[in-house]
């Protein structure tokens, strides 16, 4: 209850931060128009040739492009805004701010995970819940229980993944601060709004077992139709654990080499 308590006042922060510049909101707005209207129209064009590409129709590739745009927008609202204060061009490694995030009372992983929020980005996340919906009515996918509960379990363990890749990026900057490790995942990650079953196979073997962006969008959506098996299921809650305790351990080791700007 604390820590729930500690995120509330973190939320009220960057709200009243946020909203003290208003460009923001004109600013946000369009950014979310420009990924919406940019995923349609690379669907339209690819499906305006053929109606069915490696078992992917127009509608299910449009649920996956919601299912990116939701898991992007819960990125862009409370993962990287507080990995970009650590790591970023401007953040804390490097000007050696991180000394006060140090000696902060609390957990310096809870801390630097849920202190900074971008609540604009909720524009993103209503988008792409309108272009599930959109794809779910065109695909006639009826409201099932368990596809509904599969669908938000996916989506859950998609949105830990992520999280996990991207503190494994930031944990990184300990080592060379120099380097921007996660704009490298960026360009993989855009890959994602389209289904893993598109590309050649060893690919698919990539999104899945070495770089899981399949995982975080392709499962979601295919739960969601209730094509997805358990099998997937557990491999997926499975990459999830590993990668979780892989990026704690690495932070954990990147706080020991850090060194502090006073020190």
């Amino acid at each position: 209850m604390q820590n729930l308590r500690i995120i509330g006042r973190f939320i009220q922060a960057s709200f009243q931060e946020e909203t003290a510049y208003h460009t923001n909101f004109f600013f946000s707005l369009l950014n979310s128009g420009l990924g919406l209207i940019t995923g349609l129209m690379g669907i339209l064009i690819l499906f305006g040739q053929t109606n069915i590409v490696n078992g992917w129709d127009q509608a299910s590739t449009m649920a996956i492009l919601g299912v990116y745009l939701i898991i992007n927008a819960l990125r862009g609202i409370f993962i990287n805004p507080g990995l970009d204060s650590l790591a970023g061009m401007d953040g804390e490694i490097w000007t050696g701010r991180f000394d006060f995030s140090l000696l902060r009372p609390v957990n310096t992983q809870f801390l630097i995970t849920f202190r900074k929020w971008k609540l604009f980005t909720i524009f993103d996340l209503l988008l792409g819940f309108g272009v599930l919906i959109a794809a779910s009515i065109q695909l006639g996918v009826a409201l099932d229980p368990s596809h509904i509960f599969t669908f938000i379990l996916s989506l859950f363990i998609g949105v830990v993944i992520l999280y996990a890749i991207l503190l494994i990026f930031a944990s990184l900057v300990f080592w060379s601060p120099d380097v921007m490790f996660s704009w490298i995942f960026d360009g993989f990650f855009q890959l994602g709004r389209y289904p893993i079953g598109l590309y050649p196979g060893w690919i698919q073997f990539v999104f899945i077992w070495i770089i899981p962006i399949g995982v975080i969008t392709t499962f979601p959506a295919q739960a969601l139709k209730g094509t997805l098996t358990m099998t997937n299921v557990f491999i997926s809650l499975v990459i999830a654990v590993i990668l979780v305790a892989t990026a704690t351990i690495l932070f954990r080791i990147g706080l020991r080499r850090y060194s502090s700007a006073s020190g």
